[in-house]
């Protein structure tokens, strides 16, 4: 980094600058406040205050379950008159404004512009590269990078941290410490894709269940079924491929790949290749609809949450899982 950007002088993260309080900005919110820190947000739009505050007491009591910090207190959120304002104390920014690459440029160069050097100027964006979100930066560019969460963010541990070639290596570090100190799980994705890491896996995913719907193979529900009753529950616990190893019994992995390489190939083979067209997208919205009709998503929502909770409770008294 240059002299006027030194990561020594980051003290550690104590006033969090939170930019755009949608639903990923104000789980960030959220979370932070649960761990102790002064927030300060910024959004926009005329309601975004009353809705922020109202998300962060919709999340506290999932918080609350999980531990909150000795010195958690929602008090410790305010809401900035502007950019300038938002930053000025700040030592670590976290922006989640819309995925749309032009406005996400222009905003992070307006953070870069107002922001101390030394801070870390992070973005949520859940596709886009860093090098595309720094090309508007003139002050430190290098202090610039992705930290993608997973909805909801204040409970998913998931944060995939992403830096461009011009980061500053000891800015990535910083922040996979900080998002660790904060209770996430970072995972470092070396090298700059589309979508990062999860997004691509999760797209992998959607392309065959869209191409199924497209197909008649399976309806919206079925296919909804099949992840949540099925391999779902073991990839909330372990990954895919660790999964795979254990399907193998004593031989593992590679006795996995020996006996069921050649069909699991013959499967890769045969995947769909969708577009997602105007009936597609009409099949797709209309099997929701039907999947979810009669339920109360209020209460969907709070179960969800609930159930993460237990398990992200249980998951931290195992120490066998990786």
């Amino acid at each position: 980094m240059s002299a006027n950007s030194n990561v020594d002088a980051l003290p550690t993260p104590r006033r969090v600058t939170v930019i755009g309080t949608g639903v990923i900005g104000s789980g960030w919110a959220a979370l932070f406040l649960a761990r102790g820190l002064d927030v300060v947000a910024f959004d926009p739009a005329p309601d975004a205050p009353a809705r922020l505050r109202q998300a962060v007491d919709d999340a506290w009591p999932s918080l609350t379950r999980l531990g909150l910090a000795d010195t958690a207190d929602r008090s410790r959120l305010r809401f900035a008159t502007g950019i300038a304002d938002a930053v000025r104390t700040a030592h670590f920014v976290q922006e989640s404004g819309p995925e749309d690459a032009a406005l996400k440029q222009e905003l992070v160069a307006q953070l870069d512009a107002a922001t101390p050097a030394y801070v870390p100027i992070v973005s949520s964006s859940s596709g886009l590269t860093p090098s595309q979100i720094q090309q508007g930066c003139t002050v430190a560019p290098q202090r610039v990078l992705v930290g993608h969460p997973f909805h909801p963010a204040y409970l998913v541990p998931l944060v995939e941290v992403v830096p461009s070639p011009r980061t500053d290596p000891a800015v990535t570090e910083r922040c996979m410490e900080f998002y660790s100190w904060l209770g996430k799980r970072p995972v470092h994705v070396r090298q700059e894709v589309p979508g990062h890491l999860a997004n691509r896996l999760q797209a992998a995913l959607w392309r065959e269940a869209y191409s199924l719907v497209e197909r008649g193979v399976a309806s919206v529900a079925d296919i909804d079924t099949a992840i949540a009753h099925g391999p779902g529950l073991r990839w909330a616990l372990l990954g895919p491929l660790v999964s795979q190893h254990l399907a193998g019994g004593a031989g593992g992995m590679a006795h996995t790949l020996a006996h069921l390489g050649p069909p699991a190939q013959a499967w890769m083979d045969d995947l769909g290749q969708p577009r997602l067209t105007p009936q597609l997208t009409r099949l797709l919205i209309g099997g929701v609809d039907d999947e979810l009709h009669g339920v109360d998503q209020s209460r969907m929502v709070a179960e969800r949450d609930e159930m993460l909770v237990l398990l992200l409770q249980h998951k931290a008294r195992h120490t066998a899982l990786p």
